[in-house]
Order: C-alpha cells, then structure tokens, then sequence
C-alpha cells in the first residue's frame, strides 16, 4: 500500500483512507485491517474528490490539521474521509436537506473532527458564526450558481484553496458541457488562480474537478 497523499493510500484495487473512527463503516466501504492499523477503501463513484484523485489530481491542500468547510455534505460520504485525512483539524459540513441531515448528524457523532451545520450555502452569513477563516473549501452543490456561491463563501471565509465541482447539467441542460465548464471558470478568474480542470469521466457524467489557489 502506498502512501499518494498524506492520509490518501492506494490499493491495488484503488484508495483508502486511515479510518479516524476504527469499526465504524459510513457507507457500503470495505475495512481493512493492515500492519495494525484499520483503513476504509474510498469509492470514486461515490466521491467526486476520490474520482478527481483516480483521474489524476496532482494538487492536494488536505492536511492533518486543515479546517475544511464542505459546502453540500449530504450524508457525509466524502466528508467522512476528509475526516480520516485530517484527524487533527476540523471538518464543518455544510447540509441543506433536513433529510440528509439526519444521516450525516450519525456520521458526525462518530467522527467527532466533523461539525454538522444545516444551512443554505447561499447564504454564509447566516452559519458564519462559530466557524472563522478556514485552510479549504470544498463545494460540491447542485445549483445553477454555483460559481456564485463558491465565491460569497470565499468572501466570508477567506480559504487558502478551494474545490469546486461543477455539474454542468444542474447550470445549464442546453449549453454543452464544455462551454458551462468554461464560463463558471471565468467567472473564478478574479478571486482564485486554476490549478487543475479534472474530468471526472468514467466516475460521473458532465462533470469536473476545479482545484483552485486564493489570488487573495
């Protein structure tokens, strides 16, 4: 097994994360026990950040103190890894389902590193309090606006970097996906620099990887 990341470890069979709550399984992953230490395998086709990382990511931010704010944690199947990545930092997990919700309240009660918040991540302002500046912000919410949004976050919790995927489907149906790709990509001109455009094909369909550097 070796080390691609710091916390992200590669399988034969593809990743794996040291599990921040031994025993504990979140989804349908496998545990695996080696030389003592107890690791969950990370689905790409269940986390578009595992998918940018099998497709080739090069630029990873994560480390074992990071704040994260993950904006669209849904159940917390990507956020629960995020947890095993930075078990000494903070993961605040941005839902806005009162049904994923209950899900995720589950996961954070074993992964004690993990915040639960329902909100709207359209509005910042509203779940600022309590949180501060933050290492990352991750978003991965099926908006028209989703630029918009990346950005208004930004703005109140000034991250050093920042990953946005973007659904092309969910902005606009009728444009190709390529020029929706690149129009929310100009819009991020001003306030991050573009590390890595990643596809996520074969994992999901019209989607891409943003991995962006604060000009700020």
């Amino acid at each position: 097994m070796k080390e691609t990341f710091p916390g992200v470890y590669r399988l034969k069979a593809g990743l794996a994360t040291e599990n921040y709550a031994p025993g504990y399984r979140v989804y349908d992953e496998k545990l695996l026990k080696i030389d003592g230490s107890e690791y969950r395998t990370w689905d790409p086709l269940r986390s578009k950040l595992a998918a940018g990382i099998m497709n080739g990511l090069r630029n990873f931010p994560f480390r074992r103190d990071s704040t994260v704010l993950y904006l669209g944690a849904s159940s917390g199947t990507t956020p629960s890894h995020l947890s095993d990545i930075c078990p000494k930092g903070t993961i605040y997990c941005l839902e806005y389902s009162k049904r994923m919700m209950r899900d995720l309240y589950m996961v954070c009660e074993k992964k004690k590193n993990m915040v639960p918040i329902l909100g709207d991540a359209n509005f910042p302002e509203r779940y600022a309090h309590g949180i501060g500046p933050v290492d990352i912000l991750y978003q991965d919410v099926a908006q028209p606006n989703q630029a918009e949004i990346l950005l208004k976050n930004a703005s109140m919790f000034s991250p050093r970097y920042a990953m946005l995927a973007i659904k092309s489907r969910s902005i606009n149906a009728v444009k190709s996906p390529k020029q929706v790709f690149r129009e929310e990509t100009e819009k991020l001109a001003g306030r991050f620099e573009v590390l890595e455009s990643i596809d996520l094909m074969p994992y999901d369909k019209d989607h891409v990887l943003l991995n962006l550097k604060s000009k700020k």
